[in-house]
């Protein structure tokens, strides 16, 4: 393996001016300044270079001084180290370390200034602020803005983890810092007037952040797609509390074995990695402002395709840029359908009903209402014309046995029975004869006519005939009309 990336952590707790420094012929040259930097403290130390907080008069600042460590200025880390420095010279942007100064000790080792970050790497600060998910998505954002910044002045990280990533405070808001350039690459340009080599069968990078095109070693074929990998491992980890391959499994490998996991082996989804952690699943959620099964159901869905899509393998099938991870983030906290998975017809209008709730409910609520409204109008119209229609045909079936009594009692006139004397016996018997025989087609009018005849044969004393036409009627009022019809209750 090659040797530890040239990273520093600078968020360290610094000492006072004037802290004891050691007197060992290193950065310090066997004093307490470089030119007009008075040294504090050792804060970070690489592969190639020592950083230290310093302190400037003109203007009054504290600083970041990183300076080739003794014995390490070959020409090899000469030429990496300034290719850092001017990696970092060409940017210009809020997340990422500002260079102030460079320059050369009295024993010719060059060091470069950077603006001071005091703060925690990306991974700790969320976790000791107990982010939400949506709270590390837009800072994740933010670091996706630095590094195309870096990608636009020609400048590939390659080495993009937590401990690159510091987290500072700045008017009241949390802001990213970009540090460590020291193994960049440039794309169009040289970064050094100094031959800089990547020697074959060399790692750059850092193993459990790096990208399957850097482990195969050749280092020619790099473009900013591995930032990108880069990229989504920090965002698993941000999301799930885990790296998608732990370093147990990787450092402990043979090194076939782990340059094939990094380049072969697919990661679980981040919300099955978190299904799947047993008890520390609580603690990782805990610092996420969540429940294990709100946290996975958060993480199942837009989250777990963003994520695998930057961890692509093939890197053709990865974000193009760190621009278009962004932009699913993005796209995922508006609850807009995201690029990295398959649009269904349900999928986009599910992201349409999330992402305008108010609007949906709204319409919805008016939709109800306008259907219950409809539909109450024409249960109503439906009600008043059958009320009509009763009524009609009431009145038709009144009509009806209103002309049969006046016809049946006409036969009691002398002229109509041509003299002849016609008893009310004959007349009630000849009567429920007709309606017997002539009405079978109108079973409602021949009840009606049958209760009547009925009635008024009970009121005559002739109880048998009376109680064989009610019954008949009963009969057909059931089958007709139905038990609880006014009609059949008056009959019986």
């Amino acid at each position: 393996m090659a040797e530890d990336t040239n990273s520093f952590d600078i968020s360290e707790a610094e000492t006072q001016a004037g802290a004891e420094i050691p007197i060992d012929g290193g950065a310090s040259e066997g004093s307490l300044e470089i030119g007009p930097y008075r040294l504090l403290q050792q804060i970070g130390e690489g592969g190639m270079g020592e950083v230290w907080l310093a302190e400037q008069d003109k203007p009054r600042r504290r600083v970041a001084l990183k300076v080739i460590r003794p014995g390490m200025d070959t020409r090899q880390v000469i030429a990496r180290f300034e290719a850092e420095r001017q990696a970092l010279a060409l940017m210009d942007h809020p997340c990422i370390a500002k260079v102030f100064d460079a320059g050369e000790t009295q024993r010719g080792r060059p060091y470069f200034v950077m603006e001071y970050v005091k703060g925690d790497s990306i991974t700790e600060y969320c976790d000791k602020n107990r982010l939400s998910t949506e709270e590390r998505l837009k800072l994740l954002i933010d670091v996706c803005d630095g590094v195309e910044h870096a990608h636009h002045k020609a400048v590939i990280h390659r080495d993009l983890k937590p401990s690159n990533i510091l987290v500072t405070i700045q008017k009241d808001r949390p802001v990213p810092k970009i540090i460590d350039f020291g193994v960049a690459k440039a794309t169009h340009q040289n970064l050094t007037e100094r031959t800089l080599h990547t020697q074959l069968g060399q790692l750059i990078g850092t193993l459990e952040y790096m990208s399957p095109e850097q482990a195969e070693l050749t280092g020619v074929d790099v473009d900013t797609r591995t930032d990108v990998y880069s990229l989504g491992v920090i965002l698993y980890q941000l999301l799930a509390g885990s790296l998608p391959f732990e370093s147990k499994v990787l450092r402990t490998a043979g090194w076939d074995e782990m340059r094939r996991i990094i380049r072969e082996q697919d990661p679980v989804r981040p919300s099955t990695r978190v299904s799947s952690a047993g008890e520390t699943a609580s603690a990782v959620a805990r610092s996420r402002r969540a429940e294990p099964s709100s946290l996975v159901r958060e993480l199942r869905g837009d989250l777990d395709w963003i994520v695998m899509k930057a961890l692509e393998k093939d890197r053709t099938r990865r974000y193009g840029s760190p621009n278009e991870l962004a932009a699913d983030l993005a796209r995922h906290l508006k609850h807009e359908p995201i690029s990295a998975r398959p649009a269904s017809t349900a999928y986009r209008a599910g992201r349409f009903i999330r992402r305008h709730r108010v609007g949906v409910a709204v319409a919805a609520l008016v939709a109800l209402l306008v259907v219950t409204f409809a539909t109450a109008t024409a249960f109503q119209a439906r009600r008043i014309a059958l009320e009509r229609d009763r009524a009609n045909q009431q009145a038709a079936v009144a009509t009806q046995v209103s002309d049969f009594l006046i016809e049946l009692f006409e036969t009691s006139d002398p002229e109509e029975s041509q003299g002849e004397n016609v008893t009310a016996r004959e007349i009630l018997d000849r009567g429920a004869e007709r309606i017997e025989q002539e009405l079978t087609d109108q079973p409602e009018v021949q009840a009606r006519l049958m209760s009547s005849i009925g009635s008024v044969y009970q009121a005559v004393g002739l109880f048998d005939d009376s109680e064989r036409l009610l019954r008949r009627a009963i009969e057909l009022q059931r089958e007709h009309l139905g038990p609880e019809h006014p009609d059949t209750l008056e009959s019986m």
